[in-house]
C-alpha cells in the first residue's frame, strides 16, 4: 500500500491513514487541530502526535469554553507539564485562541462556517506527485492568517494555517499515488 512519503513510521501511518486530509466539520475537532497546529510551529508533527493525549488531558479535552477560563495558576501548571510542549507563548496563545474561537462561533453560528468559507465550503483538490512540490503556504492560507490575526488569534501564521487546512481536509495534499488521495477526492 502506497502512502505519502512523509508517513514514515507506524504512528504516522495511523494518523495519515485515518485522519490527515479527512474533511472535518465538527467545531470541537477543528479546535483541537487549531491548538495542536499552533504548538507544532517550529517542531515536527511527530512530536505533537506523541504528546497528543497529554495535550488532551492538559487542555480540558480541547474544550474551548474551559480553556478560555484558564488563569495564571493554570498557565503555570501547564508550563510545568512535561507531557506537553512547554512554551509560554504557545500556551498563552492557546488560551487566547479559545476566546477568539468562541467569539467566531457566536458571530458565525459555528467555527466550521467561518473556517470553511476560505475554501468556499469544499476541499481544494491538488495533484502533487512529489512532496517537495507541496507548498508551505498559499494565497488562501495568507488570507486566513490575516483574517484570524485581525480577529485576535495568535500563532496563526500562513504556514500554520496551511498545515491546519491540510490536517482538517480543507485541501487534499495527499500525493497522487497515495492510496488516500482518490478516497478523499
Amino acid at each position: 500500500m502506497k502512502r505519502c512519503s512523509w508517513a514514515k513510521n507506524e504512528s504516522m501511518h495511523d494518523y495519515h491513514d485515518k485522519e490527515w486530509g479527512v474533511p472535518i466539520h465538527n467545531d470541537k475537532k477543528l479546535f483541537e487541530f487549531l491548538i495542536l497546529e499552533s504548538f507544532q510551529a517550529g517542531l515536527s508533527w511527530a512530536i505533537v502526535l506523541k504528546k497528543r493525549e497529554n495535550f488532551r488531558k492538559a487542555f480540558a479535552n480541547f474544550n474551548p469554553k474551559k480553556i478560555s477560563e484558564f488563569g495564571d495558576e493554570k498557565e503555570k501548571e501547564l508550563l510545568n507539564d512535561a507531557g506537553i510542549i512547554r512554551n509560554r507563548l504557545k500556551i498563552s496563545a492557546a488560551i487566547n485562541n479559545a476566546k477568539r474561537f468562541l467569539k467566531i462561533k457566536k458571530d458565525f453560528g459555528s467555527f466550521d462556517k467561518y473556517i470553511w468559507s476560505f475554501v468556499n465550503h469544499k476541499p481544494i483538490q491538488n495533484n502533487f506527485k512529489d512532496i517537495k512540490k507541496i507548498p508551505a503556504k498559499t494565497e488562501i492560507s495568507d488570507k486566513m492568517s490575516k483574517d484570524m490575526g485581525e480577529r485576535g488569534f495568535k500563532f496563526r501564521g500562513s504556514t500554520i494555517c496551511y498545515a491546519f487546512m491540510q490536517a482538517v481536509g480543507m485541501v487534499n495534499d495527499h500525493e497522487v499515488d497515495c492510496f488516500r488521495y482518490k478516497s478523499l477526492k
